[in-house]
């Protein structure tokens, strides 16, 4: 397997040294805005109090983590600062916002932004969410896919890793009909899986996979329980999908539900997670008092990515071990010619 210097350095960089990700987000718009709009009883969050949140999370956790996500609107900019510069970097490029077509959801890219900023930038990944549903609209998902192509081409022209993200939804209905960035209650692990093999051709250019959960995390049974064989069978499933290491999101799930998440994936293959909610989401319950979130984030945040962190270490996939890696790898074009071959 050839992989080109600069993916395999962000790779590197993104992972542990021991090819684990353990990567936290903090680039999470729509549910921090409406924490803030519901403590502070207002109509729109303020761009003071959605960054002190991400320069909170980002200050408590960043150190805890082998990379984190940040967003370029809300987050870098206060953010940054605490991260170090032995971390890995990973940056948003997709809006926050949707367009809701008859059909099903059509992504974008922020404003003024792209690859070759966030490139510029230092970041070592391009995170990118799309909306799927493999049963949506033809002209939609040919739409969504377009755009992930470019994306993958862009990626691939200034050499930085390509993070991508799927989400089902619901549509038009679809019960439990929501815009909201929740988990879909009722959705089918077959979407899911669909999913993933709709965007497996390697002219996406997809490096990593942040995936959700095939069931409702809150439905994942205790490994030891006598439905762990069904649901190990859909995580199985998702594995073999993958053609490139990949990571499960949290999705809102609570810590008990993401923990059992985890397990499931790491047995199915996954190198780890790029989790946000799971981790800091009921310490967030606590603004405006930041003093008292930050308390809570130090106490039981910093715990739970320990206890995280070492099943990561003891049941996840290094991801220079992926099938994709299974005769090992060489750098694109390397040895004495390697100037002029890159």
């Amino acid at each position: 397997m050839e992989i080109s210097a600069g993916k395999l350095w962000c790779f590197r960089r993104l992972a542990d040294k021991n090819g684990l990700f353990k990567m936290t987000a903090v680039d999470q718009r729509p549910p921090i805005m409406n924490v803030i709009k519901e403590k502070l009883k207002v109509d729109e969050a303020s761009y003071e109090d959605i960054s002190r949140i991400k320069t909170l999370l980002t200050k408590t956790l960043a150190q805890h983590s082998s990379a984190m996500l940040l967003d370029p609107i809300w987050a870098y900019s206060d953010a940054i600062e605490h991260v170090e510069p032995s971390q890995g970097l990973l940056i948003t490029l997709e809006a926050h916002d949707f367009e809701e077509a008859p059909g099903g959801r059509k992504s974008s890219e922020i404003a003024d932004w792209n690859v070759e900023k966030i490139k510029r930038l230092g970041a070592d990944g391009v995170k990118v969410l799309a909306w799927y549903r493999p049963d949506a609209d033809p002209a939609i998902c040919q739409y969504q896919q377009d755009m992930v192509e470019a994306i993958g081409k862009a990626c691939q022209k200034h050499d930085i890793c390509f993070l991508f993200e799927l989400l089902v939804y619901p549509l038009e209905g679809d019960a439990h009909q929501t815009k909201e960035y929740v988990e879909t209650q009722s959705k089918r692990p077959e979407l899911v899986i669909d999913s993933v093999k709709a965007f497996s051709d390697s002219k996406f250019g997809i490096d990593i996979f942040k995936l959700e959960s095939p069931i409702p995390a809150s439905e994942v049974p205790d490994p030891n329980s006598k439905e762990a064989a069904e649901c190990q069978e859909w995580f199985n499933q998702l594995g073999q999908a993958c053609d490139v290491p990949w990571v499960m999101l949290s999705a809102g799930a609570d810590m008990d539900a993401f923990e059992k998440v985890l397990t499931y994936a790491y047995q199915a293959g996954a190198s780890g997670y790029l989790a946000g909610r799971a981790i800091w989401w009921k310490a967030a319950q606590n603004f405006p008092d930041l003093q008292k979130m930050e308390a809570e984030l130090n106490e039981e945040g910093v715990a739970y990515i320990k206890k995280i962190g070492q099943l990561t270490d003891t049941r996840a996939t290094p991801w220079f071990k992926h099938k994709q890696f299974a005769q090992g790898y060489q750098i694109t074009g390397a040895g004495q010619n390697f100037p002029a071959n890159y």
